[in-house]
């Protein structure tokens, strides 16, 4: 199924700007560059295994508490979107923070980003999110794993 939803996402990715029309009327006309410099970018995961394992970035899971208790990015912080601006102090302040969510196409994430942009924190997105961290066969936490 995951496999599915990745060559279903590649067909979409195809489909560019259809797909950007959708984007901006979901999240407005920011831009969002990949792997490039600037507030707006998204961190490829490479980028964010190197990043986290020094301790660099707080990784965020915005997925709901279920979820993350299933599988998790190891070390990521879970604080589910809807609980996010009561739970900001969770988050040490003046770290940067990478935000995740489901997949590549999840809103969650954004969502997050622009909170906490708004609360002047630093925050990107991870490129993409947990489906696809799966299909690299990335480490993998449960809440039963430390």
């Amino acid at each position: 199924m995951a496999r599915l939803y990745e060559q279903l996402r590649s067909v979409a990715g195809d489909r560019v700007a259809a797909v950007e029309r959708a984007r901006e009327d979901y999240l407005g006309s920011v831009p969002v560059p990949r792997h490039g410099e600037g507030p707006e970018r998204e961190v490829p995961r490479d980028e964010l295994l190197g990043r986290a394992s020094r301790g660099e970035v707080v990784v965020l899971d915005v997925r709901p508490a279920e979820e993350y208790a299933a599988a998790h990015i190891p070390g990521a912080v879970s604080i589910p979107l809807e609980e996010l601006p009561a739970r900001l102090e969770e988050l040490p302040a003046g770290q940067e923070v990478v935000a995740y969510c489901r997949g590549a196409w999840c809103v969650l994430a954004h969502e997050a980003v622009a909170l906490l942009r708004a609360r002047g924190r630093r925050a990107h997105r991870l490129e993409d999110g947990l489906l696809e961290w799966r299909l690299h066969e990335l480490p993998l936490a449960t809440d039963r794993t430390p």
